[in-house]
């Protein structure tokens, strides 16, 4: 049993190693619609990235927001990875909030539109 464990484990590994880097698809959304001054979720999901070297920080007005709950680390087909980070928050016209990711050496940040 360990043998065939160590087998698929070496099998994973060298798919991974081979994949073709990709950046990763952001999307930032609220779980509902935006409403100044009602409590709401603040989400980002990034998906279709390899390799997982990634970071992922909400914030609001350049500042991280604490308390913001991660998925664990999840792979598709093709070993491209998926995330998602939330946070509660409660939006206040004339705040932004924003989800900044880092892949490898590459950044990028998407602001959430509260479409109000």
């Amino acid at each position: 049993m360990n043998m065939l464990l160590s087998v698929a484990v070496l099998v994973v590994l060298s798919a991974s190693v081979f994949a073709k880097e990709s950046p990763p698809k952001i999307q930032v959304y609220s779980r509902d619609p935006g409403v100044y001054d009602k409590e709401n979720t603040l989400i980002c999901h990034v998906s279709d990235f390899h390799p997982p070297d990634i970071e992922i920080k909400l914030t609001k007005n350049g500042v991280e927001i604490p308390n913001a709950k991660q998925t664990d680390l999840a792979f598709e087909k093709g070993w491209k990875f998926h995330l998602t980070k939330s946070v509660s928050f409660k939006p206040s016209s004339g705040e932004e909030y924003r989800c900044e990711v880092r892949h490898m050496q590459n950044r990028k940040t998407i602001t959430w539109d509260p479409d109000m």
